[in-house]
């Protein structure tokens, strides 16, 4: 699939930028005179490491094709939506609605995007989803925390799997401009699946490094003792440097890609801070321990998650409504 020069040159950008990210960090581990705190470049580090295996399976499964990619991330949700229950106490009333949304919504969702139905994948989780998880709790005769059980279920199945599954329905995106009949540029939405990648991942390291460099006011203290403000404007920084750097890759005209990096970095930082208040009430620092010293996949993800379904639409809807750039 990834057959443009455009589409190589982003792949290519994003291994120099990581390289020197790597290089960097390599160095200041190296530093002996104690001038930033080992804990900050540890995580940056780590930051790094995470970059480079997400980036790299992307790479792989586009270079496979979009079957590939949508499969990558299904099983992305799989694994996250997984983590996100576990945090929570079931029921055993609750085992069949879960079995439902592990086995079908999941799978269904995303064989719905590699199938370009968007009419369908739109609306089966929000509306028959979460309709079948309340009816099938509720069927099971068991009261006890009613609301809570099945809000949980579905809040999860929302962010976990809904949402995500907009990253990948975006190599999809349908462009009226085109002249094929098919209105589809496989290597156009490649290198905004990237772009959105990207952008998303330089803004949380940014975020990180303001945090832990000159973060003193927090946002919401009784959630988040990381969480600044200028953490915020670091990671809304950081998106938009990014989305300027790489704003010759997608095809939006500059001030549209200004907005949609600053959509992105905005979004991503709600998510962050969304998902550190459920780990707050859940009482746990990290979702998970699939990989070690990361925490858990919906701990690297959580931004993403957030900041995917408003990408897509804002690129839908520009695509429908606006000439091409020049």
């Amino acid at each position: 699939m990834l057959d443009d020069p455009r589409t190589y040159g982003l792949v290519l950008a994003v291994v120099v930028v990581l390289g020197i990210a790597t290089g960097v960090g390599w160095l200041l581990r190296r530093q002996s005179n104690g001038a930033l705190d080992p804990v900050i470049i540890d995580q940056f580090n780590r930051r790094i490491a995470a970059w480079w295996i997400l980036c790299a399976a992307m790479a792989t499964t586009l270079l496979i094709g979009q079957t590939a990619t949508v499969a990558l991330f299904g099983l992305i949700s799989f694994w996250a939506l997984r983590e996100f229950i576990t945090l929570t106490p079931t029921r055993i009333a609750d085992h069949k609605a879960l079995f439902a949304v592990f086995f079908v919504f999941t799978p269904a969702q995303y064989i719905l995007v590699g199938l370009e139905r968007e009419g369908l994948y739109s609306i089966m989780i929000p509306v028959y989803g979460f309709l079948y998880i309340a009816a099938r709790v509720a069927l099971a005769g068991d009261y006890k925390r009613f609301l809570e059980r099945t809000a949980k279920i579905q809040a999860g199945l929302m962010i976990c799997v809904y949402c995500l599954s907009y990253t990948p329905a975006i190599l999809s995106l349908k462009d009226p401009r085109l002249e094929s009949a098919a209105a589809t540029d496989l290597n156009q939405n490649a290198r905004l699946l990237f772009f959105l990648v990207v952008v998303v991942q330089v803004g949380e390291v940014v975020r990180l490094a303001a945090e832990k460099l000159i973060g003193k006011h927090l946002v919401a203290p009784a959630i988040s003792q990381n969480r600044t403000w200028e953490g915020f404007l670091g990671a809304v920084g950081g998106a938009l440097t990014c989305g300027l750097v790489l704003s010759w890759a997608v095809p939006l005209e500059l001030l549209m890609t200004i907005l949609l990096s600053l959509v992105v970095g905005v979004m991503g930082f709600a998510g962050g801070l969304t998902m550190s208040a459920i780990k707050r009430d859940r009482g746990v620092d990290d979702y998970g321990t699939l990989v070690t010293g990361h925490g858990g996949v919906l701990d690297r993800i959580d931004a993403l998650c957030f900041a995917a379904p408003v990408y897509y639409q804002i690129c839908k809807y520009y695509f429908w409504f606006h000439e091409p750039p020049l």
